[in-house]
C-alpha cells in the first residue's frame, strides 16, 4: 500500500488532537513511515454537529460503516468508558486493522484480550496515550526490558489531582476551591470521581504493570485512595517540615507478588516528584542496571495525548506484532523476601501518644499530628487503636527530618 487509511473512533479533545496532528504533521508522517497518512473515517456521536473536517472524509455514527471500507490500516480509538469502545476494537482486530488507544479504563479491564486477539490476527496495538499523556513511558520500559529489569515504578499519573494539591497549596485554597478551578480550565469533568478517588491512576498503573512485570497484582488487594482527605492544615504541617503530598502510585515486585499502592504520600526535596506541579505528570522508573530514570511532562490535553497517539501510529505500523509487552516472560523474578524496614510517616489525628516498642515519636507538628518512624504494620496498627487517624508515608531521603526532629 503507498497510503495508510486511518479511522479515528471519537472526535473530542483526544481525537480532534489526532486528526489535527496527522494533518499539520504530513510531511514528517510520510518522512518517516515512506508512506501517506490519510484520514479515512471518523465516528461522532453527533452527525448535526459542526466540525473542521475534511469533505472527504466519512464521518458516521455508525462503526459498521467504517468496517465496511475496503482499505483500512490503523483504528485510532479516543472513547470515553469501557463500552462500546472494547466491543469495537475487537471488531477491528478482527478486520485486520492495527490499533492505537487512548481509553486507560477499557485498556486496564480489556488490554490482556485485545493483545492475545491481536496475535491471533498478526496485528498491533499502541497504547502509549492511556498512561500519562505526553510522557513516552511505555515505549521507555519497553526498551528498558530488553537488558534492564524493573524493580520498580512510582508515578504522578493524574494531572488533576496533582493540580487541586499545587493550589491548595500556593494559594491556600480548599479543596472545593480547587476542585472548581480545576472544572473551569478543563481539568477536570463535572463528576470528577475518577480523578480525585484515584480510579483514574488506579487504571493506568494497572497497565504499566503488565508492562514492566508482564502481569498484574489482584485488583482488590490494591491499596488505592484518592486526595479528598487532605486538608489545609495537613498541608500546613507538611510545609512545616519542607514537605509536598503528592498522589502518587507505586508498584513493585517482591518475594513473587506485585504490590500496588495508590494514595497520597509525601516527598521531601531529594525526590524527583518534589517539582512536579500543576497539571504535570511524572513517572519513575528503577531498574536493576541504569538506576533511576524519571520522566515529567504533561499529563493531559489535546496534543500531549494526540502526541502519544501519533507515536503509536508510527509504532504499530513499522513493528513486528508479536510484542512481548504484555507478556511474563519479561517480568522481573525476586526471589529474596523484601524485610520491613522503618520508614517516616505524618500521622494526622492521634488521641494519646502510646508507648509502642516498634514506634520513634520524632516531633509534634500540630495539635494531634506527628512525625514518627515505625515499619507499616506498627503504623496501620496505630491507626485501628484511633480511629480515624490518618497516615502517609514520607519519600525521599528524609534528612531534613533528622536534622529538625526534636525529643518529644
Amino acid at each position: 500500500m503507498s497510503v495508510i487509511k486511518v479511522a479515528i473512533l471519537g472526535f473530542g479533545t483526544v481525537g480532534e488532537g489526532v486528526y489535527r496532528t496527522i494533518h499539520s504533521h504530513a510531511e514528517e508522517l510520510q518522512t518517516v513511515l515512506g508512506k501517506k497518512v490519510e484520514v479515512a473515517a471518523i465516528l461522532i456521536q453527533n452527525k448535526q454537529k459542526e466540525r473542521d473536517i475534511a469533505e472527504d472524509v466519512l464521518i458516521t455514527s455508525d462503526f459498521d460503516e467504517i468496517l465496511k471500507l475496503q482499505e483500512l490500516d490503523v483504528v485510532v480509538e479516543a472513547i470515553v468508558g469501557k463500552e462500546p469502545a472494547f466491543s469495537f476494537l475487537k471488531k477491528a482486530i478482527e478486520k485486520g486493522c492495527h490499533i492505537v488507544t487512548a481509553n486507560k479504563e477499557m485498556f486496564a479491564h480489556h488490554g490482556k484480550e485485545l493483545q492475545i486477539l491481536a496475535e491471533e490476527h498478526n496485528v498491533s496495538i499502541g497504547f502509549e496515550a492511556t498512561v500519562a499523556g505526553g510522557i513516552p513511558i511505555i515505549q521507555t520500559i519497553r526498551q528498558l526490558l530488553k537488558i534492564n529489569r524493573v524493580h520498580q515504578i512510582q508515578g504522578i499519573l493524574n494531572g488533576t489531582s496533582n493540580f487541586i494539591l499545587t493550589e491548595m497549596r500556593e494559594k491556600k485554597q480548599s479543596f472545593a476551591e480547587a476542585l472548581l478551578l480545576a472544572q473551569v480550565n478543563g481539568f477536570a469533568e463535572a463528576d470528577p470521581t475518577n480523578d480525585v478517588e484515584g480510579f483514574d491512576a488506579f487504571f493506568k498503573t494497572m497497565i504499566l504493570s503488565r508492562i514492566a512485570f508482564g502481569d498484574e497484582p489482584v485488583w482488590n488487594d490494591v491499596e488505592l485512595e484518592g486526595i479528598t482527605s487532605i486538608s489545609n492544615e495537613l498541608i500546613e504541617a507538611a510545609e512545616n517540615y519542607g514537605l509536598r503530598f503528592k498522589h502518587i502510585a507505586r508498584i513493585s515486585k517482591e518475594d513473587g507478588q506485585i504490590k500496588a499502592i495508590i494514595k497520597p504520600a509525601l516527598v521531601d526535596q531529594s525526590h524527583p516528584f518534589y517539582h512536579v506541579e500543576g497539571v504535570q505528570n511524572a513517572v519513575n522508573v528503577h531498574s536493576n542496571i541504569v538506576g533511576d530514570i524519571t520522566l515529567q511532562g504533561p499529563g493531559a490535553g489535546m496534543f500531549p495525548t494526540a502526541s502519544a497517539a501519533i507515536e503509536d501510529l508510527v509504532y504499530v505500523c513499522q513493528n513486528a506484532p508479536s510484542q512481548k509487552s504484555l507478556d511474563k516472560s519479561s517480568a522481573f523474578k525476586i526471589e529474596e523476601k523484601k524485610k520491613e524496614v522503618k520508614e517516616y510517616w505524618l500521622v494526622h489525628g492521634v488521641k494519646d501518644k502510646l508507648l509502642h516498642p516498634g514506634i520513634t515519636w520524632i516531633d509534634q507538628t500540630s495539635s494531634g499530628t506527628y512525625i514518627i518512624k515505625a515499619e507499616k504494620k506498627d503504623v496501620e496498627h496505630l491507626a485501628l487503636q484511633q480511629k480515624p487517624l490518618c497516615y502517609f508515608s514520607i519519600l525521599g531521603n528524609s534528612e531534613m527530618i533528622n536534622k529538625q526532629s526534636l525529643a518529644i
